[in-house]
């Protein structure tokens, strides 16, 4: 049976955001990773589906997931990797607070290919395909067009670690006076995929992971956007920071990233 990746992808996703749906509100387990870090028995059996599912249809492609880390060894020949976040916003879910989504990303060779990002609260199916464009439940998006800061609503996250934390706040109290708005709200993939539908301007964080913004980048950057680290190189999974912005702010955005407290 010949079985697109993009159908998998949004099958899975949409599936897995079922699971996450269903316990939202009865998390039955939590870990911790870290002091502050976090996983739930929820963001476990959501990534279990999604292996299990790309298995079923890819069974020599390699995956990352964020909870069960890489399966599949590079000596199968195959330069596909599938990029997972079961659960992206896991603080947010445990506290009741609807923000969060399964994110699911596709490698091939070192470069993003496809994504899917699935908000389950809000009934809303991001997906992206490099050359295809980007879509809001099957509708076209598209980056706004916002073209000053003090006019603009921007993103950003603030990383576990705690060291890389108090890095950022100089950052947001720099934008906090230069932008319209700022907005901190716990799921990078969303922030990503709100900067593609034009809902924010910009986003950056310090200390993303690869499963946090595989499949939100490729989003932006189909959307129109464009997705730098703060030296304004091209984005790439080995970035310890990353911007995204509308491309118009970008600009503004990296001078204002970079400038000494």
């Amino acid at each position: 049976m010949n079985v697109s990746p993009r159908n998998v992808a949004i099958d899975a996703a949409r599936d897995a955001g079922r699971i996450l749906r269903d316990r939202y509100g009865n998390v039955q387990q939590i870990k911790y990773k870290g002091e502050v870090d976090i996983v739930t028995d929820v963001d476990e059996a959501s990534e279990r589906l999604i292996v299990d599912r790309i298995h079923q249809y890819f069974p020599d492609h390699q995956i990352l997931g964020e909870e069960s880390g890489s399966s599949r060894s590079p000596d199968t020949g195959s330069n596909h990797r599938w990029i997972i976040d079961p659960l992206d916003g896991t603080t947010n879910f445990a506290h009741g607070y609807p923000f969060f989504c399964v994110s699911i990303g596709l490698e091939v060779a070192g470069e993003m290919q496809l994504g899917a990002v699935y908000a389950p609260v809000f009934d809303e199916l991001f997906v992206a395909e490099r050359g295809v464009g980007a879509f809001l439940n099957g509708r076209r998006i598209s980056v706004s067009k916002t073209d000053s800061l003090i006019r603009s609503l921007m993103a950003t996250g603030f990383n576990y670690d705690r060291e890389l934390a108090r890095e950022n706040l100089q950052h947001w109290e720099r934008l906090t006076v230069r932008t319209q708005a700022l907005r901190r709200d716990g799921s990078s993939a969303l922030n990503l995929c709100f900067v593609a539908a034009g809902r924010f301007d910009a986003y950056w964080e310090i200390g993303l992971k690869p499963w946090d913004l595989a499949a939100g980048s490729l989003m932006v950057r189909e959307a129109g956007g464009q997705v730098t680290n703060f030296a304004g190189e091209p984005h790439q999974m080995s970035h310890r920071n990353l911007l995204s912005s509308n491309g118009v702010l970008h600009a503004d955005m990296l001078d204002a990233l970079n400038e000494s407290a």
